[in-house]
């Protein structure tokens, strides 16, 4: 992509990002609410390897892969109690990626902003923001159901860029799964792959059409620095 797409050599003054999977690796948060709710069930903890997959996709996605041989009315019975057992493992196990910490603060020493669009519930993200150190530094926050709509509706990028006074072209969304990349391409911001995040082998990020592909956090730092 010719560099002035990706805004290559300067930071945007607002660089958005999906929480779980690009900024955070959760994993291992669900991998221990999984664990508790499968006991409830007399079945053995589901590793870590079998579930990294699918975290990006939502509660419903982990669900299916933690419980396969329950039918979709079953598995969404257990809704509800997975949020309330993950309450309890918030921010106990994972934290952010490698080089994460390092590019929020190279967006802010350039004196651009950071905010979160996620799909995970307002309150849940809300949750985990002092827990990370990030509760004065993320400057807009929205979650999955902070609007009647999530990803991959364009609206919640669209929401976050006018809470900061910004139109979406001033803007850049940072996310791991297809529904970010359509989410910031309907919007009409650039879309960014993070390739460090969870994905399905199935997955083909090349099709999804992004403006730009990184391989670690630390590579968009590069990029923007």
């Amino acid at each position: 992509m010719p560099p002035d797409m990706l805004g290559q050599g300067s930071f945007p003054p607002l660089v958005l990002f999906d929480l779980d999977g690009t900024l955070l690796d959760s994993a291992p948060d669900f991998v221990a609410t999984l664990g508790v709710l499968r006991s409830r069930h007399g079945m053995p903890p589901i590793s870590e390897d079998a579930l990294r997959p699918h975290v990006s996709k939502g509660s419903r996605a982990m669900l299916r892969a933690a419980f396969p041989n329950i039918d979709e009315a079953g598995r969404e019975a257990l809704v509800q109690p997975f949020l309330d057992i993950y309450r309890g493992e918030l921010g106990r196990h994972g934290g952010p990626f490698d080089g994460v910490e390092a590019l929020l603060s190279g967006i802010e020493d350039a004196g651009s902003r950071w905010g979160i669009v996620t799909n995970k519930p307002e309150a849940l993200a809300r949750a985990l923001m002092p827990l990370l150190g990030w509760d004065k530094r993320c400057a807009v926050l929205v979650g999955g159901d902070t609007l009647p709509v999530s990803k991959p509706d364009p609206l919640p990028l669209l929401h976050a860029a006018r809470a900061q006074s910004l139109a979406a072209g001033e803007c850049a969304y940072v996310g791991d799964d297809e529904r970010d990349i359509i989410a910031a391409r309907a919007a009409g911001m650039p879309a960014l792959v993070a390739l460090w995040g969870y994905r399905l082998d199935t997955d083909d990020p090349l099709a999804w059409q992004a403006q730009g592909l990184f391989d670690t956090p630390r590579d968009l730092l590069a990029h923007w620095a």
